[in-house]
């Protein structure tokens, strides 16, 4: 355990703040600067080496954000509530360092083991390399998302264009550099790569921190403060993997129960429908933190921020329903004839997406975790179970699956959506 020691920071009330569109703006320009580099990064790597070792990378890629969701343990939202209740921030986030530096260890550790025991040489890599790798991977993973919730809890989520775009840049160098000088790389090699890029965005976002609020990191296992940010956190960690564990978890089971191949064609038109669904996905966090600073004005900020999301993330999907033959050829011209219908496909699920992070924003700032929990895991099983079955029909099959089984989910999510926001203004009133 490390010991906790006071540091003198800035009330955050001092801290300048950016508006909520400003904000949500800027975390949006650098998620798709993340995941136009992450993309550059998946053409050198499906030209530099072979289709399998490609769906190795994505699955163990996959396995350190599914890490990274569970480790979390709901820290950043955590943080953003204390924080905008006026907490000290220097107090909250050593605690919340603390928690994710010992859950991200144990998990990836944990994973690892699993991995050994159940994985034959076909769908793993058990090199020490990729071990230390996917550790650091993790917990840097970790970090970063509790860097980046606090940042938008501080009003500056823009900051995250600049620590995305110069870690996704390097990582990108690196794996050329590596396709250059070396061909036929393996799964462990280009995780180096991606890992990199993972590490250099966290040291920048800590730079960035201390630049605002003069924070020194001191993490700390203090009991009550640990247990106040794990009771915040924890549901809203619940509601977050609900959303997203259809995506992480699918590039898994399609590598251990398909093949690496069908796992390698499955995630570049999902990396790149996800660049779409993050508008309404970031547009929610803000609307998260405004909604615990201002209740009171709970519906309208609601409908300026639904408006906005729905606005970005048709932009994205149009783009890439558009461009989809032109982006899967960059990968290579099997990646084009495979991938292209479903590309356009999960583009139009970005609306559906949309219904369900509003409808989970507004359940967070209600402080009503139970139910979106619940529906959570009916969407999210409903949408893995009909996507896995459509798998050996190829990924437009699997996309189909997956579009029809979020747009149902979201048609009832959005009914008690209008419910809620019906009884919230009567109650205003």
């Amino acid at each position: 355990m490390w010991a906790e020691r006071a540091s003198a920071v800035p009330d955050p009330s001092t801290v300048v703040r950016r508006s909520a569109l400003h904000s949500s703006i800027g975390l949006v320009v650098a998620k798709a600067a993340a995941t136009g580099t992450g993309f550059a990064f998946w053409i050198v790597a499906a030209r530099a080496t072979t289709d399998h070792e490609v769906g190795l990378t994505t699955a163990a890629v996959s396995a350190v954000i599914l890490c990274t969701q569970l480790a979390v343990l709901g820290t950043g939202s955590a943080v953003i509530v204390s924080v905008g209740r006026g907490e000290s921030p220097a107090r909250v986030l050593n605690s919340a360092f603390g928690i994710v530096a010992v859950t991200g260890t144990v998990l990836a550790l944990g994973f690892l083991f699993l991995q050994l025991m159940t994985a034959n040489a076909e769908t793993a890599s058990t090199s020490i390399l990729f071990w230390v790798t996917f550790l650091v991977a993790v917990v840097a993973g970790t970090m970063c998302t509790v860097l980046d919730q606090t940042l938008v809890a501080l009003g500056r989520g823009a900051s995250a264009t600049t620590r995305y775009t110069v870690s996704g840049v390097l990582s990108f160098g690196a794996a050329a550099l590596l396709a250059w000088w070396r061909n036929g790389a393996a799964a462990d090699i280009l995780m180096v790569c991606w890992t990199f890029g993972s590490v250099v965005a966290f040291l920048i976002g800590m730079i960035q921190l201390r630049r605002l609020i003069g924070y020194r990191p001191r993490p700390s296992l203090h009991l009550a403060h640990s247990r106040s940010l794990l009771v915040l956190g924890i549901p809203n960690q619940l509601i977050t993997l609900t959303e997203r564990a259809p995506g992480l978890i699918l590039p898994l089971l399609l590598a251990q129960l398909v093949s690496p191949a069908t796992a390698a064609y499955w995630y570049p038109a999902w990396m790149m429908a996800w660049a779409a669904y993050t508008a309404p996905m970031l547009m929610s966090i803000v609307q998260f933190s405004e909604g615990v600073r201002d209740p009171g004005r709970l519906v309208p900020k609601f409908l300026a921020s639904f408006r906005w999301s729905l606005a970005l993330g048709c932009v994205a999907a149009v783009v890439l329903i558009v461009f989809a033959r032109p982006l899967l050829h960059l990968l290579g011209e099997n990646y084009a004839d495979t991938s292209t219908v479903a590309l356009r496909l999960l583009a139009v699920g970005v609306v559906p997406y949309a219904v369900l992070q509003a409808y989970n924003a507004v359940c967070r700032i209600r402080g009503r975790y139970v139910e979106p929990i619940i529906v959570g895991v009916m969407v999210g099983t409903a949408v893995s179970t009909a996507a896995l079955l459509a798998a050996e029909r190829g990924a437009s099959a699997m996309a189909l699956a997956f579009l029809l089984a979020l747009s149902a989910g979201a048609a009832v999510i959005g009914l008690r959506l209008v419910a809620i926001l019906r009884h919230v203004r009567r109650e205003t009133r």
